[in-house]
């Protein structure tokens, strides 16, 4: 399950080659690329610039630059606006500044679509073509978005759950700021998939702000208020950030399913209290839209509307490979036990 640059797996193949590779030659709907011998500026606004999913996603994008950069005789760079903690408004603010300063393109992930779709319309209608990534704006004038299915994904979650818990249990769903699109179609996913297993109670859904320290001590105030939570659908890893559940909660009588996982979640498959991780290829978002961007904006190319994000099961069977794919994506912080494992 090996996935890097040099050699991408099948797991990617499809979007990569839709992103990169398979688009058609055709003038751009909207956008110049940069006039000659000037950098080809993409300014990057993700959700939160404290959230290792998002600086991984940087990492993607200004390695997709470098790559670009070369193979165009460009000078392709990533210009990072991102907030420090989510803000939609602050993002539309940011939009704007950007459109102001003459960037060539703008790459997003909402915080919340309704604060940012107007900000968004108004770079299009100046001549600024817009991608989307992780979380969309589906209602704006944006060109294309590279993210997974949603509601798929919570879907995936929970039929992942059933399975921990042999289809009966109480559970709750962790869910991030209540405001994101990607992440209310998620909890709509989870709670379908629910439905399908008559001894699976959700007992609530708890929202935080999208940090690791809040994330779970919203997890701890839920299990002090309901001490009977046997199950934990994580539609974000967030949570799992920090090491405090470790400790707080037993593997024998709690498990957990997340979406993502970074190296620092690594240790709850270990132990077994998140016995699989649905790992978001988050140095995709960038690496993927930054390619998409340029193939549309600089070679005129068509692209997808949506290019498709396949999430990677993690879990003890495979945790070495998983282990050696972040080390191999720029992760400096992956314990050198796991990158040690035959798998």
């Amino acid at each position: 399950m090996r996935i890097n640059l040099s050699s991408t797996a099948p797991l990617f193949a499809v979007a990569l080659l839709a992103a990169c590779s398979a688009t058609k030659d055709k003038p751009a709907a909207s956008g110049d690329a940069a006039p000659s011998g000037k950098p080809f500026v993409i300014t990057m606004i993700a959700k939160s610039s404290t959230n290792p999913v998002f600086l991984s996603a940087r990492t993607g994008a200004e390695a997709a630059a470098t790559e670009l950069s070369k193979q165009l005789g460009i000078n392709v760079k990533i210009d990072w606006r991102t907030p420090p903690s989510e803000d939609g408004t602050i993002q539309a603010q940011r939009i704007a500044e950007a459109v102001n300063d003459g960037v060539q393109a703008l790459l997003v992930s909402t915080s919340d679509a309704g604060k940012t779709t107007g900000a968004i319309d108004e770079a299009v209608a100046r001549g600024v073509p817009v991608m989307m990534f992780d979380s969309d704006a589906p209602n704006s004038k944006r060109f294309s978005f590279y993210g997974g299915d949603d509601v798929a994904m919570g879907h995936q979650v929970m039929a992942e759950l059933a399975v921990q818990m042999g289809g009966k249990g109480k559970i709750a769903i962790l869910a991030g700021n209540q405001n994101a699109p990607n992440l209310q179609n998620r909890v709509k996913g989870v709670k379908e998939e629910a439905a399908k297993y008559p001894g699976i109670t959700i007992l609530n859904t708890f929202y935080h702000a999208e940090t690791p320290q809040d994330a779970a001590a919203e997890v701890l105030r839920a299990q002090n208020a309901y001490p009977d939570i046997q199950g934990w659908a994580m539609i974000g890893g967030w949570a799992l950030f920090t090491k405090a559940l470790l400790t707080d909660l037993n593997p024998a009588k709690v498990k957990i399913v997340s979406v993502d996982g970074l190296p620092a979640e690594l240790p709850y498959v270990e132990i077994g209290l998140a016995p699989v991780l649905l790992a978001q290829p988050c140095y995709m978002w960038g690496y993927v839209s930054v390619k998409t961007i340029v193939d549309h904006v600089y070679s005129k190319k068509e692209v997808p509307a949506h290019v498709n994000m396949e999430l990677v099961r993690v879990s003890k069977d495979n945790l070495g490979t998983w282990a050696r794919q972040l080390r191999d994506w720029g992760f400096t912080d992956v314990d050198a036990k796991y990158l040690a494992l035959p798998k």
